[in-house]
């Protein structure tokens, strides 16, 4: 292992080279500030590219961030038509990948270069003294295994959540069986491109996807097709709402009409009798042989499935271990930053109703430290990328001292349903006539404000997807 400490004036470590991670080296740049950007993937925009099959529900037009712009646009780039809608495939090819090849992006990007902790130089997180004047230590790990300690004035950790599904079991846990099944490869990634590249494993095939966000039902859209031209193909769904009406959305009313006609399509395949619906669906357990057998409770009693495929839906959460000698404030249900949770709890928020916030709201006991994009919002990422965007600028305007700037928050976004969830995630005890006030666990009570769009609806976002 070695250290780097080449450079008198420390730079300003980003942690992930996704959209929001290169919007903010962006911003960092105009703020006449150097970042220093580490991806553990290969390339920029690695996640984004794993579910580049997937359409985004938000146009071109609240996908770009204003200083990435800028940057851009020296190089020549053409902008895309901003009412479109992209694909993730076309934000990496036409956005991410452009960018992170800008002359004062790419000079200080590092791909293959995971972090692997965080803290302070020469203390852990118990030592107060000279603290907040003591730089801060990266560690990274490269693909050869080699590590290298960076030392930096300040930390963005955009590293995302994709690499942190969560678990299918009860109570936040994995099932028992569920690790074996995952590597007796019973159970897939999130998003699978079950009509592209992955057609072949799908074909033919009885595959349950367990979620009710906007990840099941793209996948469960495409299982649909697939299942039009590959016979035997059985589609299975199961989420623990006893009530599946809110899980199709706001229709014709969302604010943003690729959603809502996303919600359409779901409930046809339904109605039609293309997709299995399993309601009040509690998986307790797994047990793997030739085919995944699914054991769960319902509100009828304990059942089982016999499949081949199971695509989790479930969401993800942060991975908070790389901050472990971190000194951070963190919101106990929802894991986002302890001031902005309460703003962004998926059962009263959409991602047009939660307010601009910038560095203020993100700030951690340890100073010039932050969280930003979709892993800020924990558990709950009812969350667009112009949002993320925002939250940088903020952040760059913070640390170049300009708490003006700063403060000054702007954002303009479609006050609509939720950008991405799961409606099946923590709530374990299904709603029923008899017990009617466990609804309220996975659904607004009544005279609560109802979102338009596939709903959030978990108290405390508990668990969550992106989209």
């Amino acid at each position: 292992m070695h250290e780097n400490t080449e450079t008198p004036e420390l730079p300003v470590a980003v942690i992930g080279a996704g959209p929001i991670g290169l919007a903010a080296a962006a911003h960092l740049i105009e703020q006449g500030l150097r970042p220093v950007i580490f991806e553990a993937g290969n390339t920029a925009g690695t996640a984004v590219g794993k579910w580049g099959h997937i359409r985004l529900f938000s146009p071109w037009r609240y996908n770009i961030d204003s200083a990435s712009r800028r940057l851009l646009e020296v190089e020549g780039w053409e902008e895309p038509r901003l009412t479109s809608l992209p694909y993730g495939s076309e934000l990496v090819e036409r956005y991410i990948a452009p960018l992170a090849a800008v002359p004062a992006i790419r000079d200080v990007l590092h791909t293959g270069t995971k972090v692997i902790s965080v803290s302070r130089a020469g203390m852990d997180k118990t030592r107060s003294r000279d603290r907040e004047q003591t730089p801060f230590l990266v560690r990274v790990q490269d693909t050869a295994g080699s590590t290298a300690d960076h030392r930096v004035r300040a930390v963005i950790d955009a590293s995302g959540t994709w690499d942190k599904p969560n678990p299918l079991g009860q109570s936040g846990l994995p099932a028992p069986g569920e690790y074996e099944a995952m590597e007796a490869g019973f159970i897939t990634a999130p998003l699978p491109d079950v009509v592209g590249r992955e057609r072949a494993r799908f074909a033919g095939k009885h595959v349950l996807v367990v979620g009710a966000g906007h990840s099941a039902a793209n996948t469960l859209i495409s299982l649909g097709q697939l299942a039009k031209n590959e016979p035997g193909t059985r589609i299975s769904w199961a989420v623990r709402t006893a009530d599946v009406t809110r899980l199709y959305g706001g229709g014709d009313q969302d604010g943003l009409p690729a959603r809502g006609q996303l919600g359409t399509r779901l409930r046809q395949l339904v109605d039609d009798g293309h997709i299995d619906l399993h309601t009040s669906f509690t998986i307790i357990g797994f047990k793997t042989a030739d085919t995944l057998t699914v054991h769960a409770t319902t509100g009828a009693g304990q059942t089982q499935l016999e499949v081949d495929l199971l695509i989790r839906a479930t969401g993800f959460r942060p991975d908070l271990d790389i901050l472990d000698e971190i000194r951070l404030e963190l919101d106990p249900a929802v894991d986002a930053p302890r001031d902005l949770g309460p703003l962004i709890d998926p059962e009263f928020h959409s991602c047009g109703t939660v307010p601009a916030h910038g560095a203020k709201l993100l700030a951690h006991p340890d100073r010039d430290f932050y969280i930003a994009g979709m892993k800020s919002y924990g558990r709950a990422p009812t969350f667009l990328l112009a949002t993320g965007y925002e939250q940088v600028r903020s952040i760059a305007a913070a640390l170049a001292g300009d708490q003006q700037g700063a403060d000054n928050l702007e954002l303009s976004l479609p006050e609509t349903g939720v950008c991405s969830t799961d409606l099946g995630g923590s709530c374990d005890t299904p709603a029923t006539d008899e017990a009617p006030e466990e609804a309220a666990c996975c659904g607004p009570a009544p005279g609560e404000p109802a979102l338009l769009g596939i709903p959030t609806g978990l108290a405390h976002g508990r668990q969550t997807e992106n989209a």
